[in-house]
């Protein structure tokens, strides 16, 4: 084990995107993070934290949370505090769903989605979700524990034409062996 590295620690996910035009009805983006057990790294999660929710330890929660939009500047911040996320946990997957209550909605019809992945001031990662613009979901970021305990980042946007519930049975899968 090499002393020097501390591994990904203290992740910040941001989300932003413009609201709805007027008269249509608000575009609501929800983070969403799934955690596994290193005993079934790539089977269902062991818990899920969305709006309203946060781990059971502490160690995963939202910060901010918007339905429309409207916030000043990222209307989504969700913080992984990796470092003291208990060592029965092997994986964590964060995905973005584009919630669809009263319209149908894809990437395509998010109005200047961004994101940006974080920890302190270094920036991990940014993206558009230019490449998923028919998905109704994505995940974003993989963070893998690794055997000497410290955790790597793997990003990659993957994009998902599922329901919310679905989505969150499914974003485990990404990056199986």
């Amino acid at each position: 084990m090499n002393g020097l590295n501390k591994g990904i620690r203290k992740v910040e996910i941001a989300l932003k995107w413009d609201p709805s035009p007027p008269g249509q009805p608000p575009t609501d983006l929800d983070l969403v993070a799934a955690t596994y057990l290193a005993s079934d790294p790539y089977g269902d999660p062991a818990f899920v934290v969305h709006f309203d929710s946060r781990s059971p330890d502490g160690t995963i929660y939202l910060n901010r949370d918007s339905h429309d939009g409207k916030g000043f500047g990222w209307d989504e911040v969700m913080t992984l505090e990796l470092n003291r996320l208990d060592s029965r946990y092997a994986r964590v997957v964060v995905g973005v769903v584009i919630q669809q209550r009263s319209l149908e909605r894809t990437f395509v019809n998010v109005i200047h989605p961004g994101l940006r992945i974080r920890e302190g001031y270094t920036d991990l990662a940014t993206d558009d979700f230019g490449s998923v613009l028919g998905a109704t979901a994505a995940t974003v970021a993989e963070f893998a524990r690794q055997e000497d305990a410290t955790w790597d980042f793997h990003p990659g946007i993957y994009g998902y034409e599922d329901d919310p519930a679905t989505f969150t049975r499914a974003m485990g899968k990404t990056h199986q062996p």
